[in-house]
């Protein structure tokens, strides 16, 4: 039976970003909408457009003809990305517990339940981790390569930053909103807000249709992101390296000056020598800037996206109006 809702009666909202997955929305959304209505709990599900331009948009207005008792569509001006699509869905939400979900299909609609069945046992925050993972190989190992590193320079104990199978109690999603961060790494952020977190094995198939939107850079980006956003480490450990550097240039100086007393040359090593000093001063710049390029977008409060349309059915006063 389904259940006709009002914002005020939301238990579960469904956060789904997506982009460019016209092979996938229909299974997705038949799937997931059986999923939910066999729940018995009032739910809405607001799915964020991040500049779609194959049949994806069209796709959805036709799902919501169908089912705009429970649908809302958020379509953006262009692309900005899976987390800033989640934080523009995070601040739509209505429901006192909040569930995202990739438009992928590889984390299942069906896992639904077992998160919010965790969820009444108490826990603020159940995340999901990728058991048997179905990605390639080389995406599957580099994924847990930069999990480490994550895990180590932030201290935020997450067994999978990548799995964006999550459900966050309401007050949490409003911290996260509460921010106006311009780079967030959603899931590393959420986490911080939790008092009771948790994380349980969800099932993982092999994407079935379409492409996937990741690749090595964009992991790597991430990273960038997690590590600016969240820990010093960066620039402790330039730090550190700065400090051995001078030392051994104090005692590579000294070892000249003695070469040079007893009437000995090296020249290719003073060459050597430059090289490394000049790529540790790039290096060093580089780091700088993420940090400094992060601190101008905040100081200067440019929107993180601009929100071309909503789409959700209107209330009755609405309507009158």
């Amino acid at each position: 039976m389904q259940k006709k809702i009002s914002s005020a009666s939301v238990e579960v909202s469904v956060v789904i970003p997506i982009f460019n997955e016209q092979e996938n929305v229909e299974n997705l959304c038949s799937r997931l909408l059986k999923t939910m209505d066999a729940t018995q709990k009032t739910y809405e599900i607001i799915f964020v457009d991040d500049g779609s331009y194959d049949k994806t948009l069209s796709l959805l207005k036709e799902i919501f003809e169908k089912r705009s008792d429970v649908i809302r569509i958020i379509t953006f001006n262009g692309n900005y990305g899976q987390y800033v699509a989640i934080l523009a869905g995070f601040e739509h939400v209505c429901g006192e517990i909040v569930v995202t979900l990739d438009a992928d299909l590889q984390n299942l609609p069906e896992e639904i339940p077992h998160l919010l069945e965790k969820m009444s046992e108490g826990y603020d925050l159940v995340g999901g981790y990728r058991a048997n993972r179905k990605d390639s190989f080389f995406r599957t190992y580099a994924s847990r390569i930069i999990n480490y590193i994550r895990r180590k320079a932030t201290g935020i104990k997450m067994e999978d930053h990548g799995c964006m199978l999550r459900a966050y109690k309401r007050y949490i999603i409003d911290e996260v909103v509460k921010t106006r961060e311009t780079s967030t790494f959603i899931t590393a952020l959420a986490q911080k807000f939790a008092g009771n977190p948790i994380d349980i094995p969800v099932s993982h198939e092999e994407r079935s249709a379409g492409d996937s939107k990741y690749n090595l850079y964009k992991l790597i980006r991430i990273t960038f992101d997690l590590l600016t956003g969240f820990s010093l480490l960066p620039l402790q450990i330039f730090t550190m390296f700065g400090m051995v550097i001078s030392l051994a240039s104090a005692v590579y100086f000294l070892v000249e000056v003695y070469k040079k007393l007893c009437g000995h040359h090296g020249y290719g090593l003073h060459f050597a020598f430059v090289f490394l000093l000049l790529s540790v001063i790039i290096l060093g710049i580089g780091l700088l800037g993420e940090y400094l390029g992060r601190a101008y977008f905040a100081v200067c409060e440019h929107p993180s996206f601009v929100i071309r349309d909503i789409l959700e059915k209107k209330n009755k006063n609405e309507e009158e109006k």
